[in-house]
């Protein structure tokens, strides 16, 4: 296989990578607290194999490699939803969740909560919010009216009740997003000081709908182009091979 085959492949296989990043972005629209991610691309330089490398100097071929991700931390927009439970987050805190069978903590930006059958307070696929001293926040069944102070106190009539675990990280793009809005990281979370919990509403996600389906035609048609570009490329080999073959 020739080099310029090798160099469009690698583009396809990059823009394939980038077109996944952004078919996921367009699906979680709607998510709440979801942060939208972009690739990140790099160089790959390679020297050229020859035979004979007394004639001229080669310039080394140049790929393209997906590098990773990062993730845009541009606030979502806030939603009113009247329920007492939901919380949205105004800073750049993530809420402590303890995912169902597993042992590690997960945080969150999507403050949907409501009450499960135990009296937990649960995310809205069922993940208990994790309380400021690690456990579940226990919302008793006669609570009655519940309010949520900005530091993420939670308190019924007869006084507090439980506390969000709301925690501030120093790298945000090491957070690793694992789908349902929850993201990982082995960092220690800081008490949060620059994250302030608004009652009754709920963050968007922050995902740009117009943004996202101009990035999805700009990477078809780049992929398009280097169809045609690999296409001619076989059109030229396949020539230059009938020509030999004649002249033989």
């Amino acid at each position: 296989m020739e080099n310029p085959i090798y160099i469009g492949l690698s583009r396809q296989v990059a823009l394939r990578a980038q077109m996944d990043v952004i078919a996921n972005n367009v699906a979680n629209m709607s998510t709440p607290g979801y942060r939208s991610q972009n690739m990140v691309f790099t160089e790959f330089l390679e020297k050229p194999k020859g035979k004979n490398d007394t004639i001229g100097k080669q310039d080394p071929l140049s790929f393209v490699l997906d590098y990773g991700h990062y993730q845009t931390n541009e606030p979502g927009s806030m939603q009113y939803t009247g329920n007492q439970l939901d919380v949205a987050l105004n800073g750049p805190g993530y809420i402590g969740i303890q995912p169902q069978g597993s042992t590690e903590t997960a945080y969150t930006r999507a403050g949907n909560f409501q009450v499960n059958v135990k009296g937990e307070l649960v995310t809205g696929r069922g993940d208990p919010v994790m309380g400021e001293g690690g456990g579940a926040i226990i919302i008793p069944e006669d609570s009655g009216k519940i309010k949520i102070a900005e530091d993420g106190s939670i308190a019924n009539a007869n006084g507090q009740i439980g506390k969000l675990k709301i925690s501030e990280f120093d790298d945000l793009q090491a957070l690793e997003a694992r789908g349902d809005g929850l993201y990982y990281t082995t960092q220690e979370g800081k008490p949060a000081e620059k994250t302030r919990a608004i009652q009754g509403m709920v963050e968007g996600s922050n995902v740009k709908p117009v943004l996202e389906m101009t990035r999805m035609i700009d990477v078809l048609r780049s992929y398009q182009s280097t169809q045609r570009l690999l296409q001619s490329e076989h059109e030229r080999q396949r020539t230059m091979i009938q020509r030999l073959s004649r002249g033989s």
